[in-house]
């Protein structure tokens, strides 16, 4: 068992820790620091079979945006833990069956395709590499099967993509009554007659100076 068998093991440990401790953290906070923690390890493994533009993407992307939203929400947020895991033995048995359900109708799909598709692009692309007599690059080989072989999945998770963005917009656009929205379509048939008006005023006259008081004298008399 040589070095990397070893990391493997040990990340691929840690990752299976932190995705359990994910599901069963009673702080949501923790919960989303677990997250990041098996974000991390899945990069690491990545890393350790040569995949280093994913798990480059993976840490920047995830970890460095979506998280760190998540942990300012939840923390933003006064969230109430208890209201939030009531019903939750009640419904366990129909979510763990619906769960497994799901891992193995992946499983079956996965193991067969990636075995014959992995083999054919690795021994592709290190049959080009060997030819051109260039330094194999797993970031365009990537590249090259997501723009080619896999283009109708890569579009169709796209436009998923743009669906969930509009309904999460949708959903959450609320209006308040102490905003003032703007509509565009009246800004653009504005006129320059509608938002300045010219007055004429008429030219004021000079103010008046008033008259100087008299002084009074030290005898009583005043003094023109």
């Amino acid at each position: 068992m040589d070095a990397r068998t070893v990391l493997f093991y040990i990340f691929s440990t840690v990752l299976l820790f932190a995705a359990f401790r994910v599901i069963t953290a009673r702080n949501p906070v923790y919960a989303a620091l677990f997250l990041v923690l098996a974000f991390f390890q899945a990069s690491a493994v990545w890393l350790l079979l040569k995949a280093e533009f994913l798990a480059i993407s993976l840490v920047l992307v995830y970890v460095g945006a979506v998280m760190v939203l998540f942990l300012f929400v939840m923390m933003m947020l006064d969230i109430n833990v208890d209201s939030l895991r009531k019903g939750f033995w009640k419904h366990f048995p129909l979510a763990a069956s619906i769960g497994a359900l799901i891992a193995l109708e992946m499983a079956a799909v996965l193991m067969g395709g990636f075995r014959t598709t992995e083999d054919r692009s690795l021994t592709s692309a290190a049959s080009s590499a060997a030819n051109t007599g260039a330094q194999f690059s797993n970031t365009k080989e990537l590249g090259k099967l997501l723009y080619s072989q896999y283009l109708l999945p890569l579009e169709i998770a796209a436009v998923i993509l743009l669906v969930a963005i509009i309904a999460a917009i949708a959903l959450t656009l609320r209006q308040r009554k102490d905003s003032r929205q703007l509509d565009p379509s009246i800004q653009v048939r504005v006129r320059a007659e509608d938002r300045l008006q010219i007055i004429k005023v008429p030219p004021a006259r000079p103010a008046q100076q008033p008259e100087p008081a008299p002084i009074a004298a030290a005898g009583g008399e005043t003094k023109p």
